[in-house]
């Protein structure tokens, strides 16, 4: 028998969901900080974030003791969804908030996905330099742009795993991003700064 430490998340999913309540508190450790961070940079609110946080678990713990996750190499990314989903939920209930959404019918069928971020060391410092400003006022984006944002700059997710994560379309990922490098562009040039992102 393998020690916890050793253990994939997914092993430790599985050990909890055959009676192994401690690997299931080994599973809490590895994720909380992760995920939480994640939580409160979307919802930016430390109370909400903890009931979001709480609602999220609660919601893991049942769906693994009914059989819902199979062991696919991403319990994190998981996770990851079942937290957006909780999020997505809170938001629909308190329609106060304004979550800016691109229309259905923009066109971006133009929008070359290879080079959306290009890959080169030259680009990785210049996107390192603009971060900070970056983070400053990514508070004042929709929350919907603000999560892309998120899960791409700071989780290094793909923009495939975004759109499933987020359960919206490749395109819609794509869309997010660029509404919020815009949006992020905008606010840079009222402030005077300089935000050197890449073009998409």
């Amino acid at each position: 028998m393998k020690e916890f430490g050793s253990m994939t998340d997914e092993e430790l999913a599985l050990q909890y969901v055959g009676g192994n309540n401690r690997a299931f508190d080994e599973l809490l450790t590895r994720n909380q900080s992760k995920l939480f961070s994640y939580i409160m940079f979307v919802v930016r609110d430390q109370e909400l974030a903890n009931d979001v946080f709480q609602d999220t678990f609660v919601k893991v713990i049942t769906k693994l003791h009914e059989g819902k996750y199979t062991d696919s190499g991403k319990f994190s990314y998981w996770i990851t969804r079942i937290a957006h989903n909780v999020i997505m939920d809170l938001y629909r209930q308190q329609r106060n908030e304004h979550i800016v959404e691109p229309t259905e019918d923009n066109d971006l069928s133009n929008l070359k996905i290879n080079s959306v971020f290009d890959s080169s060391r030259e680009s990785e410092i210049v996107n390192e330099q603009v971060l900070d400003d970056v983070k400053r006022m990514m508070n004042n984006l929709p929350a919907s742009q603000r999560e892309v944002v998120y899960m791409r700059f700071y989780q290094d997710m793909s923009f495939k795993e975004i759109a499933d994560i987020t359960g919206v379309s490749i395109n819609t990922a794509l869309g997010r991003m660029r509404y919020a490098v815009l949006n992020l562009r905008r606010m840079a040039k009222e402030h005077n700064m300089s935000l050197a992102l890449m073009d998409f």
